[in-house]
């Protein structure tokens, strides 16, 4: 049997979920599976990306499911070896020329670069909507720093997880 896989979620997953395919009135179950996930070890978030979806204050049905997650999905980013790895991200992203200032700035300031750190420092892979976007000058996107860090889609992260939905008949 395949050992199952630890994930580290993106906001991007969690807000798209919700105000699409797996709405919290469409599929609960989707929103169930995360916390299963959580409780078997599999499945995190880091602090950085519920600062993130709290600041989201238009957005009171996630906002109020992130409240109740259990403290510990979340996990801190203040360990050496992630902080570490965190100078390592950015040190990429300075050294990429091709990215504009405000490009490396914003990335500097929100969750991502975190998000490959502790990739890094864990070995966990990092689940993102965000596709790649090598030739951007005005972003930075999530994958195309995670050249040492497996990153997968919600869907990948649904099928390693074992996860299926079944309809009550």
């Amino acid at each position: 049997m395949t050992p199952i896989s630890s994930y580290l979620i993106d906001s991007d997953v969690l807000i798209t979920a919700k105000n699409s395919y797996y709405a919290f009135g469409i599929c609960p179950g989707f929103w169930d599976s995360l916390l299963h996930g959580h409780s078997r070890g599999h499945l995190h978030s880091i602090d950085r990306v519920k600062k993130e979806l709290l600041s989201g204050k238009e957005d009171k049905d996630l906002v109020q499911w992130v409240k109740k997650l259990p403290g510990d999905f979340f996990l801190t980013s203040e360990d050496d070896g992630i902080v570490e790895a965190y100078r390592e991200v950015m040190g990429w992203a300075k050294n990429h020329r091709q990215y504009r200032d405000d490009a490396k700035a914003k990335f500097a300031r929100g969750a991502d670069g975190w998000l490959v750190a502790h990739g890094m420092a864990t070995g966990k892979t990092v689940v993102t909507n965000e596709q790649r976007r090598p030739k951007s000058r005005r972003s930075i996107k999530l994958p195309d720093v995670c050249d040492k860090v497996t990153v997968t889609d919600t869907f990948a992260m649904v099928h390693g997880l074992g996860i299926k939905y079944h309809y009550p008949v």
